[in-house]
């Protein structure tokens, strides 16, 4: 567990570009389950909040022996209740878009090993491993924003990296964020739409 943990600790930031914490993770290697508890990601510089995204527990299914393999299969992934810190403009700047940029940027700017009949060089790292995700669920998500709690629709997504060359955990994490950050702006949006209407019954009864 304290080797997920400093590897998420690790990596995450690298990814995101922000700060990421995580309190525990604690793992059952027979069952192939596992807990993430009381996981920040913080905002970007620039930002009033000190966090973007906070999530008391995630829970997480694997298939045991498949940690042996080129492959993890992950059967679920259950991340429950988050907590969303927006700031910005939903149609413009903000600190969602400026996380997923950063990710955007992490897992677009790998270039491809040319191809070559060279061996390799002494000390290159292997490829990271690939992942499959067969279920990844997002349920009872709350946006804060202007002083308001905003709930979100459960995020469901389904067969991630099904075929052989499986999916890299950047790119996991790129379409997790875009994901949520379409959720939220959709309901940001929302907020304000239903606010300007509200202005306007008003307006008309004066």
């Amino acid at each position: 567990g304290n080797v997920v943990k400093l590897g998420m600790e690790t990596i995450g930031p690298k990814v995101t570009q922000t700060t990421l914490t995580v309190s525990s993770v604690h793992i059952g290697i027979l069952t192939g389950s596992a807990g993430v508890n009381d996981l920040v990601l913080g905002n970007p510089d620039g930002y009033k909040s000190t966090n973007a995204i906070s999530v008391g527990k995630t829970a997480v299914s694997v298939s045991p022996f498949s940690v042996f393999s080129d492959k993890i299969v992950i059967k679920s992934v259950e991340v429950r209740s988050p907590e969303i810190n927006f700031e910005g403009n939903p149609l413009g700047a903000n600190n969602l878009k400026k996380i997923l940029d950063n990710v955007n940027a992490f897992t677009g700017g790998a270039t491809a090993t040319p191809a070559t009949n060279a061996p390799a060089e002494a000390g290159t790292k292997k490829p990271a491993k690939k992942l499959e995700v067969d279920e990844f669920l997002i349920t009872g998500a709350t946006v804060h924003f202007n002083g308001a709690t905003l709930p979100l629709p459960d995020i469901h997504l389904t067969d991630l990296g099904k075929g052989p060359d499986g999916i890299t955990a950047g790119d996991l994490i790129k379409k997790v964020m875009g994901e949520i950050t379409t959720a939220t702006l959709k309901a940001v949006a929302g907020s304000l739409g239903d606010a300007g209407n509200a202005i306007g019954g008003e307006a008309s009864k004066l």
